[in-house]
């Protein structure tokens, strides 16, 4: 994976900062890690919140700039995986605010989510960061092996 990502330029580079930094105001701002004044949250942060969203904003960086096409390259394979993107959504469940979110809420109620939805949240993260990291692993693995002709 070192080799693929050391053989990036810097148009690649440059791509996962901006997805990184977009990931971290998207992710942070409706689940008010970063406060504003529209939104709010009923239940402080967890200690593991942010770590979580910082994680997740890398992986997520990295991952979307294997979608970068270099000049001069050849189409690239579409092997798109689907575990990148739920591995975004689950990390975002896992740092909102248990009682913010309206699906917990309706299913289980405000002590519901309390009792039964924030203790799942860590559990959530965890399988996020690791399927943001296998997808990655996964397209980085694919940058360097050769393309069979058909």
């Amino acid at each position: 994976m070192t080799a693929a990502l050391a053989a990036w330029t810097r148009r690649r580079w440059l791509a996962a900062l901006v997805a990184a930094a977009a990931t971290t105001v998207l992710m942070g701002v409706p689940t008010a890690l970063i406060p504003t004044p529209v939104f709010g949250r009923e239940v402080p942060p967890t200690a593991w919140a942010w770590p979580v969203l910082l994680a997740t904003s890398v992986l997520s960086g990295l991952l979307l700039a294997t979608y970068v096409r270099e000049p001069g390259q050849a189409e690239p394979a579409t092997t798109a995986s689907r575990s990148g993107t739920i591995g975004g959504l689950l990390s975002f469940l896992a740092v909102g605010c248990p009682v913010c979110n309206k699906l917990a809420l309706l299913a289980l109620g405000y002590s519901g989510a309390l009792q039964w939805f924030a203790p799942v949240q860590p559990f959530l993260a965890a399988v996020g960061v690791v399927l943001l990291a296998g997808a990655l692993r996964q397209r980085l693995r694919g940058q360097l092996a050769c393309p069979v002709p058909a």
